[in-house]
C-alpha cells in the first residue's frame, strides 16, 4: 500500500469502513464506495468487506456511463489468418494485437498471463470454494462459509436463475460472484495484469460481469462436452470479452479446450442433429465449418496461461479417453454496458 493510499477510512474497523460505503452508495456513489473498500481489503482481507463489495459492484451498473451506438468502436470482422495460432506475450497484448487475434483467430493466447504460483493459489481458492457450497447444500436457504462461499442474492424473479446454481455446480463450477474472496482476488488479477484497462480501451466503455457467466471451475477429466458459441443464448449484437484463464497443467492428460481458431462472423445454426442442446453446434458442422477435422486445435496450457475470445467463437471443453486429471479454470466474461444481454446479472467492474 503506497502513502497515498493511508487515508483514515483505511485505518478504520470493518463496521466503519462498511457504515462509510453504506453511506457513499445510499448517496448514488457505489463507485467511490467500492473504491474505498477495495483499497482497505488490499490492506487487510476482510470476510464482511468482501460480501459487501459483491452487492455494490451489482448496484453499481446502473450507473455505469455507456456509450452511444454510434461512438463504439467498429466490430471485429474475420480476416484470412496469416498462418497458424501463436502465443503472445503479456506485454505484447495491446487493443490492437487483440483486434488482429480476434479477427485472424477468433482468439488471442496469452502464455505466462500470472506467475504459476498465483496460479496455484487461485486453485486453491477454487477448492475452498466448492467445498463451501458443498458444506451448505443441504442447509437453509442462503447459508455461507465465509469468505469462500456466500451465495449473492439478487432479484431471481428478474433473473430466473432457480436451480442454476446446483447446475452449474454439478458440472464442476461455481458462480464466481458466490465467493466474495474469489471474485476480490480475481479483479484485483484483472487490474494488476492490466487486462481491465485493456478491456476498457478495446469496448470504448468501463466493462462490466455477469454473475451468472463468471465461473470457477475444476473439471473432471470425465466432463460432457459440446460446440458452442455463447452468442447462441447472449445474442448476436453484444459486444464481449472472455478471459479463460487455465490454473492448471491442461490440454494432454486433464480436460483443456478444443478451439475452430478462425473468426466467425456470425451464430452457426444450432440444435441440428447430432447437437446436444438446442443452443450448441454439432461435431460435423462444426468439422464442416472448420474446414475439416484437422483444423480444429487442442492447445496446451501451463498455470498462468490465458485465451481471450469473444462471444463468436466456437469452441467447447477438450476431452479424451485416458485423461486422469482434474481442471482448474476461471473463465470471467466482460461485457460492454451499452449491449448488456438480458438475462444476466450484472456486476460492475
Amino acid at each position: 500500500m503506497t502513502m497515498h493510499d493511508r487515508s483514515p477510512h483505511l485505518e478504520a474497523d470493518a463496521g466503519s469502513l462498511l457504515a462509510e460505503a453504506d453511506r457513499l452508495a445510499a448517496a448514488g456513489q457505489a463507485r467511490p464506495a467500492i473504491d474505498l473498500l477495495t483499497r482497505a481489503n488490499r490492506a487487510r482481507r476482510d470476510a464482511e468487506l468482501e460480501r459487501r463489495l459483491v452487492a455494490l459492484r451489482h448496484q453499481a451498473f446502473a450507473t455505469l456511463p455507456g456509450r452511444p451506438g454510434a461512438e463504439r468502436p467498429a466490430e471485429v470482422v474475420a480476416e484470412p489468418p496469416p498462418g497458424p495460432l501463436a502465443p503472445t506475450h503479456p506485454n505484447d497484448l495491446t487493443v490492437a494485437a487483440l483486434r488482429r487475434g480476434l479477427a485472424h483467430h477468433g482468439c488471442v493466447l496469452v502464455r505466462g498471463l500470472i506467475p504459476p504460483e498465483r496460479a496455484t493459489a487461485l486453485a486453491d481458492g477454487i477448492d475452498r470454494a466448492l467445498d463451501g457450497f458443498d458444506a451448505c447444500a443441504d442447509e437453509p436457504r442462503g447459508a455461507a462459509a465465509p469468505p469462500w462461499y456466500a451465495p449473492f442474492e439478487a432479484d431471481t424473479r428478474q433473473y430466473r436463475t432457480g436451480g442454476r446454481r446446483a447446475w452449474v455446480r454439478a458440472s464442476g463450477a461455481l458462480w464466481t460472484a458466490d465467493s466474495p474472496r474469489m471474485l476480490f482476488e480475481l479483479l484485483d488479477l484483472v487490474d494488476a495484469t492490466g487486462i481491465g484497462a485493456l478491456v476498457e480501451e478495446y469496448f470504448g466503455e468501463r466493462p462490466a460481469l455477469s454473475a451468472n457467466k463468471c465461473t470457477l471451475r475444476r473439471v473432471p477429466a470425465d466432463a460432457s462436452t459440446n460446440w458452442h458459441q455463447d452468442g447462441a443464448f447472449l445474442g448476436r449484437h453484444v459486444t464481449t470479452l472472455n478471459l479463460w484463464l487455465a490454473l492448471s497443467p491442461c490440454g494432454i492428460d486433464a480436460p483443456g479446450l478444443d478451439i475452430v481458431p478462425r473468426r466467425f462472423d456470425d451464430i452457426l445454426p444450432t440444435g441440428t442433429d447430432g447437437a446436444i442442446f438446442d443452443w450448441s453446434v454439432s461435431p460435423t458442422l462444426v468439422e464442416e465449418a472448420a474446414g475439416g477435422a484437422d483444423a480444429i486445435v487442442r492447445p496446451e496450457f501451463s498455470p498462468g496461461d490465458a485465451l481471450l475470445f469473444d462471444h463468436l467463437f466456437v469452441h467447447r471443453t477438450g476431452i479424451s479417453p485416458g485423461m486422469t486429471r482434474d481442471r482448474w479454470a476461471i473463465e470471467t466474461w466482460f461485457f460492454a454496458p451499452s449491449t448488456y444481454p438480458d438475462g444476466q446479472i450484472p456486476l460492475a467492474y
